[in-house]
């Protein structure tokens, strides 16, 4: 099958190239001609656990094409997705106009029979939206389908080839056929490929990730309680991941969530119901809480060194939202600099992957380091804002000789209480109790 998929972000690059990995004729289209011409050569422009593998394996195949030109690539293809950036607007609601900008221009370019395919994460009735748009222009039947993506970074070309479960949103069989068709490949094991209305599965990407996002929130205040009433949160956790209604995913406590896909997502769904007419309260409280969250560490810092964050310097490990990415949208760790920077701290850093990303936020008011070791040379204490698997066993003799007082402040409970009280370190992590050693000043 012949594929355009507009947009090499993270959601286009992963299907277009995953796409090709099964045999389909796939050209990314893009605007940025530079970023195209680093992918003509075999450039990877994101950093994603063995994507590498897949996209030089299919353009070394004639398989996966780039390209400036759209006009040709949607002349060509059977099924054009549209994998565009919706970022969230000043009032927290997704902003469509990459989206429709695009779909009024599929009209004049189609000259056969077309499934337009919206891959981006929308709105609920933002396939009626394209489908208005690109009927002003189009003298071709079309089809408009939602296809919402369920990728997880760091596991996103797993996720793509051997998905939970695929959602198709259209109401015409002949473009469910082809859709059904497209991605039989990757459910032959038997997971779901869903058929259902095109809100419906709008609604279904939008309902996922908020629900995901509630998870995680709820349980960073469950772990924020355990602190004030002296309860381990380890110890809660088992006891109700253990139960089958709840599971043990997304209960781990920390410094909340970040990313491309939950704080747009959540924030969008909640201005969608006030559109509405309907308040999604939980939403509002985990909006506040997350936001709250992000800085818990900061409130720990003050209360330990009595509220002078001025003058000190702070080594933290991990600036990406989350592990196996460089994806700093939304990270907690942008936050935790901004406070620290703002009350007059140093920032030394260290990211196996996304310091030069962070760099191009701060520029030189941050320190970058490319050894976690050496991060942490003369610092006052540690924080860790990502559970990168490099820092779940370290050496903590060299931790303890690097810094100037064994103090570490981990946002996401990585190394256990005993260790560290053994080690001599002053230690407080997120619903844990706190392993207190004498203050340094």
């Amino acid at each position: 099958m012949k594929i355009a998929v507009i947009g090499t972000g993270y959601v286009g690059l992963v299907t277009g190239t995953c796409f090709a990995d099964t045999g389909n004729d796939v050209v990314c289209v893009d605007i940025d001609a530079e970023k195209v011409k680093r992918m003509q050569n075999g450039e990877v422009p994101i950093y994603e656990p063995y994507l590498d593998t897949v996209f030089e394996r299919n353009i070394r195949q004639k398989r996966l094409t780039f390209t400036t030109e759209l006009s040709s690539s949607v002349k060509s293809a059977d099924v054009v997705f549209l994998a565009l950036p919706t970022p969230p607007g000043e009032d927290g609601s997704a902003d469509l106009s990459y989206v429709l900008g695009v779909a009024d221009q599929l009209g004049d370019m189609m000259d056969k029979y077309t499934v337009i395919v919206d891959k981006s994460t929308v709105p609920v009735g933002t396939a009626e939206l394209v489908r208005e748009a690109v009927a002003r222009k189009a003298r071709v039947e079309f089809d408009v389908v939602s296809n919402p993506e369920f990728l997880r970074e760091g596991f996103a070309v797993e996720d793509f080839m051997k998905p939970d479960r695929v959602v198709i949103g259209t109401r015409s069989e002949r473009a469910a056929k082809i859709m059904e068709d497209l991605y039989k490949p990757f459910v032959r094991q038997g997971n779901p490929l869903i058929v259902m209305d095109e809100k419906s599965a709008e609604l279904t990407k939008y309902a996922a990730n908020a629900f995901l996002a509630t998870k995680i929130t709820f349980m960073n205040e469950v772990a924020n309680f355990c602190e004030r009433v002296g309860a381990d949160v380890d110890m809660v956790r088992a006891g109700i991941g253990t139960d089958t209604r709840i599971g043990k995913r997304f209960l781990f406590p920390g410094i909340g969530y970040g990313g491309s896909c939950f704080p747009k997502d959540v924030q969008a769904l909640a201005r969608s119901g006030n559109e509405s007419g309907y308040s999604f309260q939980i939403l509002d409280a985990v909006l506040r809480v997350n936001d709250r969250q992000k800085l818990a560490l900061i409130e720990k810092l003050k209360a330990y060194y009595g509220g002078a964050l001025s003058g000190k310097h702070f080594a933290l490990w991990g600036l990406a939202f989350k592990p196996d990415t460089d994806d700093i949208r939304e990270a907690p760790a942008l936050y935790m600099i901004d406070a620290l920077l703002e009350a007059g701290a140093r920032v030394t850093a260290f990211d196996p992957e996304a310091a030069e990303n962070v760099k191009g936020r701060f520029g030189d008011r941050v320190t970058y380091s490319d050894n976690m070791y050496e991060a942490l040379e003369g610092a006052d204490a540690l924080l860790i804002a990502t559970e990168w698997s490099v820092f779940r066993n370290p050496d903590l003799a060299k931790v303890a000789a690097a810094l100037k007082s064994k103090v570490i402040f981990d946002g996401r409970n990585l190394y256990e209480i005993d260790r560290m009280k053994a080690a001599g370190f002053h230690y407080e992590s997120i619903g844990r109790a706190a392993v207190k050693q004498p203050h340094a000043v």
